[in-house]
């Protein structure tokens, strides 16, 4: 119903638009496309993370999706123009960017934005707006509920962590743990969610929940508890920059125990930043960039070639969002905001570097995990 009466307004509003273009003779990319270009031509939005202590997030992403839009535009079934805008991490940036980008008649979709925290602004807006809107690491529970034109290609931390913890029960015959979360931020609040959860449903002795802000230097009080405790494992839900210091903290208190982490963790930066104080941690991803795979070797290969450095989970991630924005597209016939988000809602076994991909009925990823862990400063499947 929502959708019948946002299609009115639509039909009302082209009506103006064209009556405009009548006299101005203006065209926007979709209707260059129905006047005969062959192809789909389209802008598509991107809010990303560039800039702020979470920049390496928005670098990987921006890196991803620009690598995917050389190679889509040179195969020539679809021509897409990205119009990138930086939201620096903040809800309040992403909201005006994420307004900029959707009065835009020329801006079909929208990739982004970057944070779980900035989606649940911006999703609202969108859907609002009848614009298609993909996050590509938005892990948060809830996302995709927002609203019919909100998907996500990232797998959500309610699939991610308890593959972990399920491994590290296993590996370590674990019976107690402790959880740290920082209780400022929408994604590491859901991601400890995920943990308690998770962990009470696996029969696991919670010994103490300690908490953290973003931006906080000094985690000794809390990491003090929890050695006294002497649980089996750290359940620790943070984004890379506190995550990595929580454990450089760790360890030179003399905590050896092993870490499960959420999704934030899953960064090179991780272990750039504590160095060998990031071995024994445990994530879960859709992402394992040296896996004996042809079309993963590739992707890494031309990554390195153009970025100088290795492709992480959020390179991968956004690379495939955008082949999967480019698929609805062709599926869609037309730069058209309703018509390519039915045609996101119809993907199903799409075969990307990060395996096959579908939707669910909410827009949700439809996937299975991998479990590493960091051994020797390295990325490993944790067997």
């Amino acid at each position: 119903m929502r959708k019948h009466f946002r299609r009115i307004a639509q039909f009302t509003a082209l009506s103006s638009l064209l009556l405009v273009s009548a006299c101005g003779g203006a065209q926007s990319s979709g209707e260059k496309e129905a006047n005969g270009a062959g192809k789909v031509t389209a802008d598509i939005g991107v809010i990303s993370y560039i800039s702020g202590p979470g920049a390496a997030y928005g670098e990987a992403i921006t890196n991803g999706l620009k690598l995917a839009n050389e190679e889509i535009n040179k195969k020539g079934e679809v021509e897409i123009n990205l119009v990138i805008e930086d939201s620096a991490g903040k809800q309040d940036q992403a909201l005006t960017a994420a307004q900029k980008l959707m009065n835009s008649k020329n801006v079909t979709a929208i990739i982004g934005p970057t944070l779980s925290t900035e989606m649940n602004v911006v999703g609202p807006e969108a859907d609002l707006n009848g614009v298609p809107i993909m996050g590509t690491s938005t892990t948060a529970e809830g996302i995709p509920q927002i609203g019919e034109y909100v998907f996500r290609n990232s797998l959500p931390e309610a699939l991610a962590i308890p593959a972990s913890i399920d491994k590290a029960i296993e590996k370590y015959d674990a019976k107690k743990v402790a959880i740290l979360y920082g209780n400022d931020d929408v994604f590491t609040k859901s991601g400890f969610d995920t943990m308690k959860k998770a962990a009470e449903e696996k029969g696991l002795e919670i010994l103490t929940i300690e908490t953290f802000q973003k931006g906080q230097s000094d985690y000794n009080a809390q990491l003090t508890k929890i050695k006294g405790l002497k649980p089996d494992l750290i359940l620790a839900s943070a984004l890379y920059n506190e995550g990595a210091v929580i454990m450089d903290q760790a360890r030179k208190l003399g905590i050896d125990v092993p870490f499960v982490g959420g999704n934030g963790f899953n960064s090179p930066e991780v272990i750039k930043i504590a160095g060998d104080a990031a071995n024994g941690l445990i994530v879960a991803t859709p992402w394992y960039g040296d896996k004996d795979d042809q079309k993963i070797q590739d992707f890494v290969k031309k990554y390195e070639e153009k970025y100088g450095k290795k492709p992480d989970q959020f390179a991968a991630q956004a690379y495939d969002a955008l082949y999967i924005m480019a698929e609805a597209l062709k599926n869609a016939g037309e730069a058209d905001r309703d018509a390519v988000r039915d045609a996101l809602a119809e993907t199903k076994d799409f075969q990307g570097i990060l395996g096959s991909f579908s939707f669910d009925k909410d827009g949700d990823v439809v996937m299975e995990p991998t479990v590493l862990i960091i051994d020797e400063g390295k990325f490993k499947v944790f067997e």
